[in-house]
């Protein structure tokens, strides 16, 4: 299979998990509103996903959403196999994403370093 082909299955499965939180997220402890899709990763026989999720939150709020987001994986499969036309729809697996938390923390050893201003800024 092309790797453009999976690209564009990865990008499609993402956006069809997102456009569903709402809907198989409705009436959780934990608010569709948190979380957000950052990468599908699909395996090449498509037949198993990585679906990564950054849960906005403290570290309890991030284990239980993502509790939440295993024990519905079977409606978003659901959704998937109404939506996309594919010969076998994925088992999902959802991995909390650190990466947004990384990049904050990079942000904020910038703000507190103490860089005289250049030429440009003046």
């Amino acid at each position: 299979m092309a790797v453009d082909r999976l690209e564009r299955v990865n990008s499609l499965l993402r956006r069809v998990i997102a456009e569903n939180m709402h809907h198989v997220m409705q009436g959780d402890t934990v608010a569709p509103g948190l979380f957000t899709v950052t990468e599908v990763a699909c395996g090449k026989d498509l037949r198993d996903a990585t679906v990564k999720v950054s849960v906005f939150g403290d570290d309890t709020v991030k284990e239980l959403g993502l509790q939440h987001l295993r024990h519905h994986a079977r409606q978003f499969q659901e959704a998937i196999n109404r939506e996309v036309r594919l010969k076998f729809v994925p088992r999902l697996t959802f991995q909390l994403d650190r990466s947004l938390e990384k990049g904050d923390a990079v942000l904020a050893i910038l703000d507190q370093l103490d860089i005289p201003a250049g030429p440009a800024d003046k």
